[in-house]
Formats: structure tokens, C-alpha cells, sequence
């Protein structure tokens, strides 16, 4: 959390989540370069190199994108959002090696700068076939570098949460820019189009995930109607399991409606850390935890407990027998708010 930063917040899970990734890593670079070299002796060692960096920070770039709608759709998948940004950092520094050392074989040798070299060397940008994809690909590189040197929770802090969250948006344009890349050099250079199929079928099951997760999203969304002094009846408190939240939308903010100990408490769904929903945590330690990266808040508070500095709005609660009733106009972040007492029995 925010009280001290720390270059890398290792424990012994992500310890030994960082070791397993590196060793996969690896062995999948040695893999490709050794059968590589099988199937294709005329290649050279940095063809190959440059292949398997390559084709390594593609596959770890469309699993890092779709560990996002896969967590929204299966909370068993949450494990793998909590580690996300250190497979981010990974497929940066492959996607650089990748870049480096096609820069280095193609354009390093030349009168010009080998940077100016690869956005200036093919001025053909209005053929298809031969395209200069490289530039593309620098264009890409750049931002995925951005998004690498500000992952840490010092940036999250320093540039704000919204102007984060939008930075790191752009890997959505980064994706776009690689898929070009990828599919008009291999036009180029390629007479069996296998990798384009696979780039193609990575795009689609992409996009079938984010718009079934954006659906199922879209069903939390839902406006309840008022009943009383403003006061709106969002489920049963039999509904919720125990140390869980329901989930709803009051005056279009999204409500983590919680239960835990025979009381309940409403807090915003919306973790101060990287807007984290906090209503698919649950109550560890007597504090709400994000499911996201473990920041914490009292239920009653929405204040994380000291020496935390985290706050989120608070929501009025009572209960009309079993019906849990919150009023949509929230408490300013940190606001007590006594919890509605369930009857015994």
C-alpha cells in the first residue's frame, strides 16, 4: 500500500511466481532457438534470437490482456491479475530485446542514426505489401516502455490514478500497432502465413472475452428504485455470503454491500489503488480486501487501517427485516457509518 514504497513488494508468492515466469521464459527462448536451428539451418542465431524474443512478448501480451475480462468472468483467475504487472515488465524487456537486436542487425551499419533508419529507410506507406511495419513496431515499443517505467506504485500515486489508469489504456493501442506490425512483415517475409493465423485467432479470442465480460458487467449496472426518504432496498441480507459483498448501482456508482459478523456495510466498489472492484474481495482480518493487489478498508470506516492513508466513500445502511436498504447519496471517503445489525436467529 501507499505508506512507503519499495522498488519490488516481493513475498514468498510472488517469489516464486517471478522465478517460475523467468524460468518459463527461458526455456521457451531455448526452445525456439534449438528447433529452430533444426528446421531451418540456413537462419542465423540472431534471426532466431529476434524470432523468439518476438513471438515470446506476443504470447505474454495476449495473455496479459486477457487475464483482465477472464478475472471479471472466473474469480479463479484473480491470482494471475495480482501478478499482471510483473508479467508486463517481462514482456517489455522481451519486446525490447526483440527490438534491439532487429535494430541492431538491420539498421545499425548505415550513415544515418539507426533509430532515424528505421523511421525514414522505407518510405513506401502506401503499399500494402511493403509496408515499413518496423516503424510500427518502434511506435509500439515506445509505449510499451512508458507503460513499464511507470508501473510502479510510486507513478500510481505521483500521476493520479485516472491519468495512470488512461496511460496504461494504451496498451490497447500498443496491441493494435503489434497485430499491424506482425501481420505486414509477415507478408513480407514470410510464404506460409502461420503466424498471422495465430495473430488473427489471439485477436478474436481477445475480443470474444472483453465483450462477454463487458456484458456480464453491464448487468451490475442495473438503476433500483428509491423506497422511502431515498432510501433504496438493493437485496436480502440472506442473499449475501458471509465476509462478501452484493454488488449494485446507486445514482450511477457501483455499491459493495457487505456482510460479516451478523452486521452489514456499504462502501464504494471502487479501490482507491488502480480502481480495483473492491465488492469481488471479501473481509480479511476484520478489512475489506481488494482482490486486485490486497489493499484493505474498514467496512465501517472505508478507511484503511493505519499506517495506511487510503480512503473510500461510506453508504447509510438499514435493514427493513431481511431487506437491506443503503441510501445512494454517499459519505465523503472515511466517513463512519454505524453498521445495520442483523437479528439473531
Amino acid at each position: 500500500m501507499s505508506h512507503a514504497y519499495k522498488a519490488v513488494g516481493w513475498n514468498r508468492q510472488k517469489k516464486v511466481y517471478d522465478l517460475t515466469l523467468i524460468g518459463g521464459v527461458v526455456a521457451y527462448l531455448a526452445l525456439f532457438v534449438v528447433l529452430g536451428g533444426v528446421l531451418k539451418p540456413e537462419a542465423t542465431i540472431e534471426t532466431l534470437l529476434i524470432r523468439a524474443l518476438g513471438t515470446g512478448a506476443l504470447m505474454l501480451l495476449h495473455i496479459i490482456l486477457a487475464i483482465g475480462p477472464l478475472s471479471r468472468l472466473d474469480r479463479r483467475f484473480l491470482p494471475w491479475l495480482y501478478n499482471r504487472r510483473h508479467l508486463g515488465v517481462t514482456m517489455f524487456f522481451l519486446a525490447l530485446g526483440h527490438g534491439g537486436f532487429s535494430i541492431l542487425q538491420f539498421h545499425a551499419f548505415g550513415d544515418l542514426h539507426p533509430l532515424v533508419s528505421v523511421l525514414v529507410s522505407n518510405g513506401r506507406y502506401g503499399d500494402l505489401a511493403q509496408f515499413p511495419f518496423q516503424a510500427l513496431g518502434l511506435v509500439a515499443l515506445t509505449i510499451l516502455f512508458l507503460m513499464a517505467a511507470t508501473s510502479h506504485d510510486f507513478w500510481l500515486a505521483n500521476l493520479t490514478p485516472p491519468v495512470w489508469k488512461g496511460l496504461h489504456m494504451m496498451v490497447y493501442v500498443a496491441y493494435g500497432l503489434i497485430v499491424m506490425h506482425v501481420a505486414l512483415g509477415v507478408l513480407q517475409t514470410e510464404r506460409q502465413p502461420l503466424l498471422a493465423v495465430l495473430m488473427g485467432l489471439g485477436f478474436v479470442i481477445l475480443l470474444a472475452l472483453h465483450l462477454l465480460a463487458g456484458w456480464r458487467e453491464r448487468a451490475k449496472d442495473r438503476p433500483l428504485a428509491a423506497q422511502g426518504r431515498g432510501f433504496v432496498a438493493v437485496c436480502r441480507a440472506s442473499e449475501i455470503p458471509e465476509k462478501r459483498a452484493h454488488v449494485v448501482t446507486l445514482s450511477g456508482e457501483r455499491v459493495a454491500v457487505f456482510r460479516y459478523d451478523g452486521k452489514i456495510s456499504a462502501i464504494s466498489n471502487v479501490c482507491q489503488h488502480q480502481n480495483g472492484p473492491l465488492g469481488e474481495g471479501r473481509i480479511l482480518d476484520g478489512c475489506v480486501t481488494c482482490p486486485w493487489h490486497g489493499f484493505q478498508y474498514d467496512p465501517a470506516t472505508g478507511a484503511s487501517p493505519p499506517p495506511f492513508d487510503e480512503k473510500v466513500p461510506t453508504f447509510n445502511v438499514r435493514l427493513d427485516g431481511d431487506q437491506v436498504l443503503v441510501d445512494p447519496q454517499p459519505n465523503p471517503p472515511g466517513t463512519r457509518v454505524e453498521p445495520a445489525v442483523l437479528e439473531q436467529g
